[in-house]
């Protein structure tokens, strides 16, 4: 099998799972509608979501170890098949609660799996590869969103979930061939007592990155057209630019993260990736005003969109025999930044005052800057370029 066979297939996976997030997001207002549930229920939903990918990260580590990671996104794929098929057809709560549950096991075991593949296909081609599986993922969830547009404005809300549920299956059945077959070298469980220690330092320097990213994601994401209609006061219209020119800059970083490294090394990048968020979330702070807005969120998108992609395969070198487990453990950072960033800005601040709170993911920033410095210093090898 040629090298860039699997990363082919790995590309995929992110793509579905771009579309599959995206698409279940933006129907969120057909549940709430079709179940009579409130914003609060909507809003502990994806709390619990959250909570539940952090458990799939763990059950992706468990799989990987003791079948390999190929099996692991596989299981995921079809966990988030099985949940967004149920989703479409029950009309109560307590089962789609159940789905609900089950997709966010999925999501995480497919997160942290697929970054599990996305290092393996790396390492195997021999050249940075993440930024543009991530941009994969990126442009998936855009044609997600403009799917479910398009589908509503046609009457057919369900049909963008049961499209998704045919692309997961699709690839979790041609997965099984041609994800890459490769196991990250490991002992065996009961050798466990006389294994060296996973690399906590690193994983912890690295888990920053991947916190301060999905932080930056996930105010972003969940706030930014609110803030905009109702702290700006602009149009219906006019309101979803600030999310569209974070997506479009994300999506830049993402393509263009893999070359940089590459040239510039992965510390000089990382850090200026820091640097244009904090430049984005201080302008979106301070300067009340569409154009400022947009400009802000397009900055933050650009750190955001290089900083996941940049950890991740940072975390898959801290220690390539056990790597699996490494990326697993990285991975629930991803989790805990959702939560900082959807959850803490909306507890904070509301109408105008949620311009000033996209402060909160600067200072977040701000906590990483000094690690990433350490990092490149150290013994440990986590910033230095491929």
């Amino acid at each position: 099998m040629s090298p860039r066979a699997p990363a082919v297939a790995v590309a995929a996976a992110y793509g579905a799972q771009g579309l599959g997030y995206a698409t279940v997001v933006t129907v969120l207002p057909e549940f709430k509608a079709r179940l009579g549930i409130g914003e609060m229920t909507i809003s502990l939903l994806l709390l619990g979501t959250c909570v539940a990918a952090a458990a799939g990260s763990v059950l992706a580590d468990l799989l990987a170890v003791r079948w390999g990671s190929r099996q692991a996104l596989c299981a995921g794929l079809v966990m988030e098949a099985l949940a967004l098929g149920a989703v479409t057809v029950v009309t109560d709560f307590g089962p789609f609660l159940a789905a609900f549950v089950l997709y966010g096991v999925g999501l995480g075991t497919v997160d942290a799996a697929s970054n599990m593949q996305g290092v393996l296909v790396q390492q195997r081609v021999g050249a940075s590869l993440l930024g543009r599986l991530y941009a994969a993922y990126t442009a998936a969830a855009i044609l997600g969103a403009l799917l479910v547009s398009g589908c509503l404005a046609g009457g057919s809300a369900m049909l963008p979930l049961l499209v998704t549920v045919f692309v997961l299956i699709t690839l979790a059945v041609t997965g099984i061939r041609r994800f890459d077959p490769s196991r990250a070298a490991h002992r065996a469980r009961d050798d466990a007592a006389t294994r060296e220690p996973l690399p906590w330092p690193g994983i912890w320097r690295v888990g920053a990155l991947v916190l301060a990213a999905f932080t930056i994601d996930a105010a972003i994401s969940t706030w930014s057209t609110v803030y905009l209609a109702d702290g700006l006061r602009v149009t219906a219209a006019t309101a979803p630019l600030g999310y569209a020119a974070y997506q479009a800059a994300v999506l830049a970083a993402r393509v263009a993260v893999d070359s940089g490294v590459r040239r510039f090394g992965r510390a000089p990048v990382t850090l200026s990736a820091i640097v244009a968020g904090l430049l984005g979330c201080a302008t979106v702070a301070v300067v009340p005003n569409l154009p400022g807005a947009i400009a802000g969120f397009a900055a933050a998108g650009l750190c955001a969109g290089a900083l996941v992609p940049i950890a991740f395969s940072a975390a898959g070198e801290l220690r390539p025999d056990r790597g699996d487990e490494v990326i697993a453990r990285v991975n629930l950072f991803n989790y805990a930044g959702v939560v900082v960033g959807a959850v803490t800005l909306g507890l904070i601040a509301t109408g105008p005052a949620l311009g000033v709170a996209f402060a909160l993911p600067a200072v977040v920033l701000l906590a990483v800057v000094p690690l990433v410095a350490r990092g490149n210093g150290a013994r440990a090898t986590e910033f230095e370029s491929v």
